[in-house]
This record gives C-alpha cells, sequence and structure tokens, in this order.
C-alpha cells in the first residue's frame, strides 16, 4: 500500500503529514540512496513553483539529498517539464519537481523524475517508499554531497522549447493573452511567445508567494476570457501553476480544453506525416466526441487510467508521440518527456499562424457529446466499496450501455470521489450521474 505517493507525486497540506519538512528531507535521503548508483558524482536538479512554501521544502530536499552524498543544482522557479529537461541534458541521476500544480498556495508536493527526463516508474516509487521506512544510509564526513544555484535555467528552456517550431515559423501578427497563474512559469512563457514575435498581454505574472491560481490559470480561466474579448486578442492561453498543463480561449472567450487540442495536433500532424503509432492516447476521463472525430480521421484513441504518467507508458509502449488529458496536459514526445503547457501552445498558435484562420474556426474540431463530472468529498474510508454505492453504479451503467459511459473513481490527490458519465442523452447524464453522487455522499457519512 502507498503511504506517501500519489497519482503524481506526494501531495498535500504543507506543515501538515506527508507534505512535512522532515518528509521532503527523509524522501530526499530516500530517493538519493535509491539513485546512487555507480562510481560517479552524483548529482540531482531541483526547481519549484511560486508557493510561498517551496522555500521551506526545498531546503529540506537539499539537506536530505547532500546528506546521503549527491550534489544539488538548485534552478528556482521553473516549470515542470523544464526541470525534466534540465535533469537530461545535465545528466543528473534525479530531477525533483516542488509544486503543487494546480491547488491553491497551502497545498504542495514533490514530483520525481529519473535520469532519462521521465516520471518515475510504480517501482522505482515502491522503492522509496520501503526506503523511507528505514534508517538513513548517510554518507561518510567527507563525501557529503554540494549545493549549488545555476542562473541560466530558465534560458535553456525557452531555448529547448523554441526548437520544437522550424526556424521559418514566425508569431508576428498574432496577438495573444497568456495567463501564467503566478506560478512557476511568470517569466518563461512571456519570453518565449515574444522572442518568437507575438504581441503578448500577460496576467498572472506577479507571483507573491500566495497567488498561484488564485482566480487565474487554467482552472480558473474567467480572467483570461474577459481580457481576450476586451483587448481584441486571437487567442488566449492560460497554463497551471506549474505550466505543464494548458486550457485555450477562442477569440470570442470560449473555452478550449484538451481534448480539441489534441484533435487539432493529432489531425495536423498525421496530416504532416509526423504522427506516430496511428493515433493519439488520452484518459478514460476524454469525451466520446474525441474519438468519433478521430476515427474520421482514420485515426484511432488509445484510452488510459487517470493521469499523465499512464499516458505517457501508454505512448512508449505503443509508439504513439501524442497523447494527453482533458484537463490540458499535452506530451507531445518527439520534444518532451512530460506535459509542457508552453510547448503544446506553440503547437496550436503555429497552426493558427498557418491557417490564416480565427481560433474560434480552427480549434473547435468536434461537438463533445454530453458530458458531465461530479466531485463528491468524503472524510474517510472506501465509499466505492460500500454495497450501496456499488448498486448505484451498476443501475447507471445498465441506463447508458449502449448509450454512452460512466468512469467513477476515486482521486489520487485528494479525498474524493469522482463521478463522470457521458452519452448522447444529456438529461440521463445527469440522472445517472446525480444517483452516484448521492449514495456516495450517504456512504461517506
Amino acid at each position: 500500500m502507498r503511504k506517501f505517493f500519489g497519482t503524481d507525486g506526494i501531495r498535500g497540506l504543507t506543515n501538515r503529514a506527508p507534505m512535512t519538512a522532515e518528509t521532503a528531507m527523509r524522501v530526499g535521503m530516500a530517493a538519493g540512496a535509491h539513485f546512487l548508483r555507480g562510481d560517479h558524482k552524483h548529482r540531482v536538479v531541483i526547481g519549484k513553483d511560486t508557493r510561498l512554501s517551496g522555500y521551506m521544502l526545498e531546503n529540506a530536499l537539499v539537506a536530505g539529498f547532500t546528506s546521503v552524498g549527491m550534489d544539488v543544482v538548485q534552478v528556482g522557479p521553473m516549470p515542470t517539464p523544464a526541470v525534466a529537461m534540465l535533469t537530461r541534458s545535465m545528466r543528473a541521476d534525479l530531477g525533483v519537481m516542488i509544486s503543487a500544480s494546480h491547488n491553491p498556495f497551502l497545498d504542495n508536493g514533490i514530483k520525481l523524475f529519473g535520469p532519462d527526463g521521465y516520471k518515475l516508474s510504480d517501482e522505482d516509487e515502491m522503492q522509496i517508499e520501503f526506503l523511507l521506512t528505514q534508517e538513513a544510509r548517510l554518507a561518510d564526513p567527507s563525501h557529503i554531497g554540494r549545493a549549488k544555484r545555476i542562473d541560466d535555467a530558465r534560458g535553456r528552456y525557452i531555448h529547448a522549447v523554441k526548437q520544437s517550431l522550424p526556424e521559418s515559423v514566425r508569431l508576428d501578427g498574432l496577438k495573444m493573452v497568456l495567463d501564467c497563474a503566478n506560478g512557476a512559469a511568470y517569466n518563461s512563457a512571456p519570453t518565449v511567445f515574444w522572442e518568437l514575435g507575438a504581441d503578448v498581454v500577460a496576467i498572472g505574472v506577479e507571483p507573491n508567494g500566495t497567488n498561484i491560481n488564485a482566480q487565474c490559470g487554467s482552472t480558473a480561466p474567467g480572467l483570461l476570457q474577459e481580457t481576450v474579448v476586451a483587448s481584441g486578442a486571437d487567442i488566449g492561453v492560460a497554463l497551471d501553476g506549474d505550466a505543464d498543463r494548458l486550457i485555450i480561449v477562442d477569440e470570442k472567450g470560449r473555452l478550449v480544453d484538451g481534448d480539441q487540442i489534441m484533435a487539432l495536433i493529432g489531425a495536423s500532424w498525421a496530416r504532416q506525416g509526423r504522427l506516430k503509432g496511428g493515433g493519439v492516447v488520452a484518459t478514460v476521463m476524454s469525451n466520446l466526441g474525441l474519438e468519433r472525430f478521430l476515427e474520421g480521421e482514420g485515426l484511432r484513441l488509445e484510452r488510459t487510467k487517470v493521469g499523465d504518467r499512464y499516458v505517457l507508458e501508454r505512448m512508449k509502449s505503443g509508439g504513439f508521440n501524442v497523447g494527453g488529458e482533458q484537463s490540458g496536459h499535452m506530451i507531445l514526445s518527439d520534444h518532451a518527456t512530460t506535459g509542457d503547457g508552453t510547448l503544446a501552445a506553440l503547437q496550436v498558435l503555429a497552426e493558427l499562424v498557418g491557417a490564416g484562420k480565427p481560433a474560434s474556426e480552427l480549434l473547435h474540431r468536434f461537438d463533445p457529446v454530453p458530458q458531465l463530472l461530479k466531485n463528491v468529498r468524503f472524510a474517510g474510508g472506501k465509499p466505492l466499496d460500500n454495497a450501496e454505492v456499488q448498486a448505484a453504479i451498476a443501475e447507471g451503467e445498465a441506463a447508458l450501455n449502449g448509450h454512452g459511459r460512466l468512469v467513477i473513481r476515486a482521486s489520487g490527490t485528494e479525498p474524493v470521489i469522482r463521478v463522470m458519465a457521458e452519452g448522447d442523452d444529456a438529461g440521463q447524464v445527469e440522472r445517472v450521474v446525480d444517483m452516484i453522487c448521492d449514495a456516495v455522499r450517504v456512504a461517506a457519512q
């Protein structure tokens, strides 16, 4: 059983177990010990977003890693995909991102990357969990690690992201609104688009430690929608707190989710002969409309469990190079080893400039099937094991049989049961979701 790791690393309310300085130091010791392989000088890259608690957790991690003999390279506030990229390019043994992604500033988390820049496997995480229960193997006093900050990390990442587009592609004449969520990309993402010629209206670029994701970013796009319309912009892009996901807004202020982005990139790359695997990888949460659209393009949709790590695992095993989540995680494995909102936005903007069409016409590739997702918070236990809940789920599946899909799962990052249904009959979808949610609430009391 996992005690620390969820679907995306370790996450929780700061200064409450497990997200304490003590745990962070122990994670540094355990992860460092796990990756002390070979006789070379070992190195870990640590980045963070803009949360107040990042200072505390960073220092604790540095103490843990150096105590077992690992050198530490600190890069400061950087997007999660930048940490993955730097881990690989610097030949580090391990990468760490301190972030709780789209969560409020009171939460924080620890994401780990292997030397190849990919998130750790279940096996690696379980081994680190085991080491967390053991006495730490501390280095000899003469072999304690060193810590060093580097100042050019942002420039390295900006250059790498721009390399994903041909040098002939420019964004001149394109006016965009960019919402950085007061998060990790506040100083890198605006530079990327500006250097390629776009007229950038930047919002959410004044982090103060407590305003990350606060009424801004990909999970709160209202300000972006208003700003796009008010400024007459061609398009809007919102990143989340660690910039590994994005949501787009067209010039009319309408939202474009990850499913539409995958449809655009997948179909475009297929026409260019760049798409690998014969389709796109997404999770069980992606809309049935995306699946039908791809089938119409002669492509297929491969579905996985929720979590970008599972999307990536299927991409690697099946030879795909485009995958993502409806929530906005986009993995373009020709250019990155994890989700990258800035990178995905560049692909969309290049399509927009090349097509010469308004975003409202280009980006809405299919009509989504009616879909409803509701969350039910619970205090403890396992509501999904309750007999009444299981009976409600069975009844919902029978009602949707042949006309839609039902997905019920426990969140891997918070005490929430997520209930999602979709089908051609919106009324039926709502009735099924409400019935199951009511059963979960009763079971959770």
